[in-house]
């Protein structure tokens, strides 16, 4: 009997990718503001271009900005809550305005520190992040596509915003190779696209494209990684004129990846856009991120029903 495959979360991965990488690479400089996601971290040699500055995030992102205009290449470690709340001044005047090559590692991304409550939910920083000039705005969805997006995120000109999560999440399935920038199609079909940004919207769209499948509509599912820049080309290529696309996010409704997919479908074709998201509320309650985005409706089976109320197919009676 084989070993079961290790299931490790995004944060994880890339904190053991950053070990790796920045020994080898003298133009890196890790940044951290006492998340304590790097103890016991071993960097040898790279230990002294580690630098925990504390919990003072504005002047983290102050450091990280003078850091890239003498030619480093800085990786900024912090929650996304405070980097799309409480550092964004810094975010949008010292990093995006100069167009700096500043990486900004975000952990415990949309309700993953639901335990923690609505202080520590980042609900906002795509609508906030994608909105500024400059920044390149990525959402891995496994443990495979966050090695491929940070590894090509540290090469990418200009600032750079990662969403990561705090729990290890399932991997997706085998796909084309993931490329920044690049929405990866996991599911062709031809009745409905359903494009989904993050782990468990990604799956919740490949859930319901089964239940689906068994109501005999067809649905392609993208995994769209790269909020900013949008994939235009790709979905313009799989959505039709009047087509029907159902958005699935782990963010409020209100200017996050089902806005920006709108935005953009909209500027060039007639298409319907509908959004499965978190509702424009804070979280009430306490729980872990599964239970929080099923509570709020994020899953598969709000996917399949709002697909077949935009089809205005009903399910079939079950025998």
């Amino acid at each position: 009997m084989t070993a079961a495959a290790v299931v490790r979360s995004s944060r994880e991965v890339y904190r053991d990718l950053l070990a790796e990488l920045l020994p080898a690479d003298d133009r890196l400089v890790c940044l951290d503001s006492d998340t304590g996601l790097f103890d016991g971290v071993d960097f040898g040699a790279a230990a002294h271009r580690y630098l925990n500055v504390g919990i003072a995030e504005h002047t983290l992102m102050g450091a990280a900005a003078g850091l890239a205009r003498t030619g480093r290449i800085p990786v900024v470690n912090t929650m996304a809550a405070f980097a799309a709340s409480r550092a964004i001044e810094a975010v949008k005047i010292d990093i995006a305005l100069n167009n700096l090559p500043v990486r900004i590692m975000a952990t415990h991304s949309g309700v993953s520190a639901g335990h923690l409550g609505p202080t520590h939910h980042a609900l906002e920083d795509l609508a906030v992040l994608r909105a500024l000039p400059n920044l390149t705005v990525v959402v891995p969805a496994d443990a495979a596509s966050t090695e491929d997006l940070v590894r090509q995120a540290l090469d990418r000109p200009g600032p750079v915003y990662v969403r990561l999560g705090r729990n290890a999440t399932p991997d997706l399935p085998p796909g084309p190779p993931v490329r920044l920038g690049e929405a990866q199609v996991l599911r062709w079909g031809t009745d409905v696209t359903l494009a989904a940004c993050g782990p468990y919207p990604v799956h919740a769209a490949l859930d319901a494209a089964d239940l689906l499948d068994a109501d005999g509509i067809d649905a392609t599912v993208l995994h769209v990684h790269t909020v900013k820049p949008l994939d235009a080309e790709t979905l313009l290529a799989v959505v039709r004129p009047g087509g029907t696309v159902v958005t699935v996010e782990e963010h409020w409704r209100a200017g996050g990846f089902g806005s920006a997919v709108a935005e953009t479908l909209t500027e060039h074709i007639p298409v319907r856009v509908h959004r499965v998201a978190m509702p424009d509320a804070f979280v009430p309650v306490a729980g872990d991120q599964k239970y929080l985005l099923e509570r709020a409706g994020v899953g598969a089976l709000t996917v399949a029903a709002r697909a077949r109320a935009a089809l205005a197919r009903p399910r079939r009676a079950v025998r």
